[in-house]
């Protein structure tokens, strides 16, 4: 027996509420995407083996949840796609869901994304990962309350359980994501940092992103209306901790954004970068606009994944 596993990667437009004030934190809106992806298989083996990219990771969730599930028999993984980690495009989440997966299945459980992301480790400050492998969509999660999660700190750094789901829509529109060449620098202690030295965010703009989220990017997306959606998601680029987290760029990564305007209605950062998303109907134009920009890497045009994580079972 065998199980292979498709995740789908995501798009972290923001985290709404890094004040706390009124008794929660977090709380993220983001977009599971068709590409890039990871795919593995899987299939019983004596010990814990993986190999691939991203193999010690997905090693390290596949030996957390045999542990945590008491099984008796061990599982050879390998990763036969996937994509690279620090770009802001969530590939610790995925490979960390999909081994556990993997892992509960050939053992007949059937666990759903929050149960496995509580075992592996995953969804302490944002939920959209998780969400994005169960369902796929634009999604809104509600963030932990402070009797959970006592202090401000990204989901490497947090043991809390993964936030509630709040709100899943399908995606309409295109992405394209734009990967400049830079590192992808905002992870581990320096990311712990940036959450202690900047958290509180205020009240005020913890309340502005609020609004933009409620009253602006939801209804846009309810009505289809990208000109509306795009507006929103640039005004969420200079508040809140979103606003920081642009702030922090290499100007590189911030003229880019600004270039990248001109030929999509929305354009944001994904988490802490170094990805720039761009929301758009027709890719022609801004393909053609960034052909010789030394400065990007890799192009890549995409879609919402709808659907969440693709099992296949092999008797």
């Amino acid at each position: 027996m065998g199980v292979r596993v498709t995740t789908p990667s995501r798009v972290h437009i923001g985290l709404i509420d890094l004040n706390a004030s009124i008794g929660r934190m977090d709380g993220g809106i983001g977009i599971a995407l068709e590409e890039p992806r990871i795919r593995l298989r899987a299939e019983p083996a004596e010990g814990i083996e993986a190999t691939g990219p991203l193999a010690e990771r997905a090693s390290a969730a596949a030996r957390r949840t045999i542990e945590a599930l008491h099984l008796d028999r061990g599982v050879r993984i390998e990763v036969e796609e996937a994509y690279g980690q620090h770009l802001g495009l969530g590939s610790g989440t995925q490979i960390a869901l999909a081994a556990g997966r993997a892992v509960a299945l050939l053992n007949g459980l059937r666990l759903d994304a929050w149960e496995i992301a509580r075992i592996v480790g995953r969804g302490g400050t944002s939920g959209i990962g998780v969400a994005a492998f169960e369902g796929g969509g634009f999604i809104l999660d509600g963030g932990h309350s402070t009797k959970v999660k006592q202090g401000f700190a990204p989901s490497s750094a947090s043991r809390a359980p993964p936030p509630p789901l709040l709100a899943r829509h399908p995606f309409p529109w295109k992405v394209v994501l734009l990967i400049p060449k830079v590192p992808g620098d905002f992870h581990g202690r320096l990311e712990r940092d940036i959450f202690q030295h900047h958290c509180p965010i205020s009240r005020q703009e913890v309340e502005r992103v609020s609004h933009l989220v409620l009253m602006g990017l939801l209804p846009a997306l309810a009505e289809a209306d990208i000109a509306a959606f795009g507006r929103f998601v640039n005004g969420l680029q200079s508040i809140g901790f979103k606003g920081i987290e642009v702030g922090l760029q290499p100007p590189v990564v911030r003229e880019l954004m600004t270039y990248a305007k001109r030929y999509a209605p929305g354009v944001g950062l994904s988490s802490f970068g170094p990805t720039i998303y761009c929301i758009l109907e027709d890719e022609g134009p801004l393909l053609d606009a960034l052909k010789g920009r030394a400065e990007v890497e890799r192009v890549i045009v995409t879609r919402a994944n709808n659907r969440g994580a693709a099992i296949e079972v092999d008797q």
